[in-house]
């Protein structure tokens, strides 16, 4: 369940891309990019929120908060899908965005509170998020055909209620349990750490935020950015491989954007399963080695991106979307590390508010950077941010300090 609640955390927040793109500018008559001006908010929720949503299940119960957010986002979804003005769905996106912060700092304490092979558990639930994304549309668009836009709000978040009432009475005991321990911890005096131990708990702890940040940059960059290079740099490809597929010349113009849309959903999918083989050598290695492997993977490919067009340009991007897609467990597997137990929801929660807000301002720096120079640019930039987690990872020590660990090689 914890894993279908990240599925349905990153389709909640992309539904309302495809609805304004598909039926709501023609329906209500308003402006594409003025709809979209209804959305930000909510995605700053979504980033803002994560916070406080930690710290209340640290203080209350996990388990509790994952039902708030079941009921909380499908709630907030159904009444989305009753909207008759633009403010009004703007309101909805607000209330979406704020439940669907709780999902990150809470699923990730609970996926984390077994350190056996956490690298892969965080993984597998991250590959269900990435499925969330690329599924949001397809999803959506088929609900809009067949029943119109309000449904793809309304039945979503029916679904979404009515997991929250099975997680509810799966979980009802633990929850009770939580309450209870969550007083005795309260009452518990917190661990006496040295200050060497302090210092290098500081330490790894700003690399993990440093490349959280930059790692946002690369990944808003590439997800958001990666259609239009395609559209850009994959004509040839895409006419080339309708030819092939159809057979007739005169299917070529009119299937061609499909097919490109297509090779991107492919890079995607493809892509996302590298977070299964990261998880797998995390628990195996550790997160200093794999985690410079994808910064030095990144950092080449990236340099090679500008100037190509076709096939090759195909198998690079490849190449650097396994990066991107590859570092996103890292982070989470080191803080499910380092952090105790009783606050871990929270650093989770901080974390995703470095990501999210990163993820909201890089928009802006993908267009000015466009507009100006072009992808060839973006791709310079992106290799040096690839650069930058490079040299902070070379600064991790080769084992991680764990909550009340005395004695690790800081080298």
């Amino acid at each position: 369940m914890l894993n279908v609640g990240h599925f349905l955390d990153h389709l909640f927040m992309l539904i309302f891309a495809t609805v304004a793109a598909l039926a709501l500018h023609r329906e209500w008559g308003v402006g594409y990019a003025e709809l979209l001006a209804y959305a930000t908010p909510g995605f700053f929720a979504f980033g803002l929120f994560a916070l406080p949503a930690g710290w209340l299940a640290d203080k209350w119960s996990r388990d509790g908060m994952m039902v708030v957010f079941f009921a909380g986002v499908g709630v907030s979804s159904v009444l989305t899908g009753f909207s008759q003005t633009p403010l009004q769905i703007g309101i909805g996106l607000f209330a979406i965005g704020i439940f669907a912060a709780i999902y990150h700092p809470v699923g990730l304490a609970i996926v984390t509170m077994k350190w056996r092979n956490t690298g892969m558990r965080i993984a597998v639930n991250g590959v269900w998020g990435n499925l969330g994304v690329a599924c949001a549309a397809v999803i959506t668009g088929y609900l809009i055909d067949h029943g119109g836009w309000r449904l793809a709000f309304i039945l979503p978040g029916i679904f979404s209620i009515a997991l929250g009432g099975v997680y509810f009475l799966l979980m009802r005991d633990e929850i009770h349990v939580e309450r209870e321990v969550g007083t005795k911890t309260k009452q518990t005096e917190e661990p006496k750490l040295s200050i060497s131990h302090r210092s290098l708990l500081f330490r790894v702890s700003m690399i993990v935020f440093v490349t959280t940040a930059v790692s946002s940059v690369i990944f808003q960059s590439t997800t958001f950015a990666l259609p239009k290079i395609f559209d850009e740099r994959m004509q040839g490809l895409a006419s080339e491989l309708v030819l092939w597929l159809d057979g007739n010349e005169s299917s070529v113009q009119q299937y061609t954007a499909t097919m490109i849309g297509s090779l991107a959903f492919i890079v995607f999918a493809v892509a996302s399963m590298a977070q299964i083989v990261v998880g797998s050598l995390l628990d195996r290695y550790g997160p200093r080695l794999v985690f410079m492997t994808l910064a030095v993977m990144q950092l080449v490919f990236f340099s090679l991106m500008p100037g190509l067009e076709g096939a090759t340009a195909f198998a690079v991007s490849l190449g650097f979307m396994l990066g991107a897609f590859g570092q996103i467990p890292i982070n989470d597997f080191m803080i499910g590390k380092m952090a105790r137990g009783d606050i871990r929801a929270r650093i989770y929660g901080i974390r995703y508010v470095v990501a999210f807000s990163v993820l909201a301002i890089t928009l802006p720096l993908i267009a000015v950077v466009y507009d100006r120079w072009g992808f060839d640019m973006l791709f310079r930039i992106l290799a040096g941010a690839a650069f930058v987690i490079l040299l902070a990872v070379a600064l991790l020590p080769r084992k991680l300090p764990e909550p009340t660990q005395e004695n690790i090689a800081v080298t």
